[in-house]
């Protein structure tokens, strides 16, 4: 592979944050190039120009709005345990004891490091700490694992069926819904057990999750898509990066070269026309680059009218060969350029490749075949409207009135990649 195929197919690939860098890198390496227009950055001198006649007006409100963040902002788990311990009648050794505990705690309420290794006072006045944070909101953490965390829940309630320490002992089959095995195993009533499972799912395995921060991702999109009634505008997010030329100095030298009269030198003119050279073809390919993407973009717009027109639910199944052949080019090409980046519609910013999903067997009532992500929303949407727990057989049964067939296996494979966990580990609604 020569080095300008090579570089054209670095730059497909790249989404706006790593393209900005190697833009950057090649202004730095090569002096031919330079920047033409530049709007992803303005001077400081400018901002300051913009904003002097603002300042005034908005430092109230700036204000304003940081005392608003300030009581707005939400708690972490160990802010809202230590605020809820500060309020406990409980001696100050004690209380030390359990702020440490507190601050030793993960995401899930869970141990980080063993208590035993955390401190040299006497095991009963850490078994009270424990017991203490334990007792707090959200009962059942400053535990091991989800396990010791149910059973710390039980211990801290009241009326509990009979029998459910034993079904505790087996929560992977409780996961699986496989009742009649846990009565066996247990020598309980199978009926019993349902009610117990039942039970245990309204509880919380990982009691800090709620408190636990959102997992934020910035990105950049490098499509964006605008819609005017049922028209709809493809717009190349270009002005993340600068506008390029070659320097008109260099060009200048090039030109010389043809002239046998000129004084410059034969070095510096080969210099010249080198870097001249590889300025125009990585400005050549980040052109290729950007109409490629508009092209993509453009056929995937096509294909999936029905997501830009009504949302994620009607994402039809559509892979790399399908705009391939539409656009009469390959299939890596293809992949290369949906990778790593972003589009922005008016339903949210979905990473290209999101657009590209198989189908999914069965047909709707009215002929419709279901895409992956598809019926992954349907999903979503069955578990948000019922108001009770649902098991996998449940939301499979629920599928296939739609005209969705979808094996149980299938149903917990595509919620667990929806991040939602099972019946046991979720919540009924209020």
């Amino acid at each position: 592979m020569n080095p300008q195929l090579y570089q054209s197919i670095k730059l497909m690939e790249m989404p706006i944050i790593d393209l900005r860098e190697k833009i950057e890198q090649e202004l730095e390496n090569n002096p031919a190039l330079e920047v033409l227009e530049d709007k992803s950055t303005i001077s400081l001198d400018a901002a300051e120009r913009r904003g002097r006649g603002k300042l005034d007006r908005q430092a109230s409100e700036e204000h304003r709005r940081f005392i608003e963040g300030t009581l707005a902002r939400p708690k972490t788990l160990q802010e809202h345990l230590i605020w809820q311990l500060q309020l406990e009648p409980v001696d100050d050794e004690l209380k030390n004891l359990a702020e440490t505990l507190i601050q030793n705690l993960d995401d899930d309420g869970f141990h980080k490091e063993s208590p035993e290794t955390l401190f040299n006072e006497p095991q009963q006045r850490l078994t009270e700490a424990m017991d203490l944070v334990r007792g707090l909101e959200p009962e059942g953490t400053c535990t091991k694992n989800y396990h010791e965390a149910l059973e710390v829940q039980i211990g801290l309630l009241k009326n509990t069926p009979q029998g459910i320490k034993k079904v505790l002992g087996y929560l992977e089959l409780l996961e699986k819904e496989k009742y009649s095995v846990i009565a066996k195993k247990t020598g309980l009533n199978e009926d019993n057990v349902r009610v117990i499972c039942e039970f245990i799912k309204k509880l919380s395995p990982f009691p800090g999750r709620a408190f636990a921060p959102a997992d934020v991702r910035y990105v950049i999109p490098d499509i964006r898509v605008t819609r005017e009634k049922d028209e709809f505008a493809i717009i190349l997010n270009d002005e993340a990066f600068p506008v390029l030329r070659v320097n008109e100095f260099y060009e200048k030298l090039c030109d010389s070269a043809q002239d046998e009269s000129s004084s410059g030198s034969r070095d510096a003119r080969d210099f010249a026309r080198e870097k001249a050279k590889e300025a125009r073809l990585f400005i050549q390919h980040l052109k290729q680059r950007n109409q490629t993407l508009i092209r993509v973009a453009k056929a995937i717009m096509e294909f999936q009218h029905s997501f830009f027109m009504n949302g994620p639910k009607y994402l039809a199944p559509l892979t790399l060969t399908d705009i391939a052949r539409d656009l009469d080019i390959h299939e890596t090409t293809v992949s290369r350029t949906a990778n790593g980046k972003y589009m922005q519609t008016e339903w949210g910013i979905y990473e290209i490749r999101y657009f590209f999903t198989n189908s999914v067997g069965g047909k709707g009532s009215n002929g419709v075949v279901f895409s992956k992500e598809s019926v992954k929303e349907v999903i979503k949407e069955i578990i948000a409207v019922e108001n009770r727990l649902l098991s996998d057989q449940e939301i499979s049964a629920l599928l296939e009135q739609k005209g969705i067939a979808l094996a149980r296996r299938t149903v917990a494979k595509y919620r667990k990649e929806l991040d939602m966990g099972s019946s046991y580990t979720r919540k009924v609604k209020p």
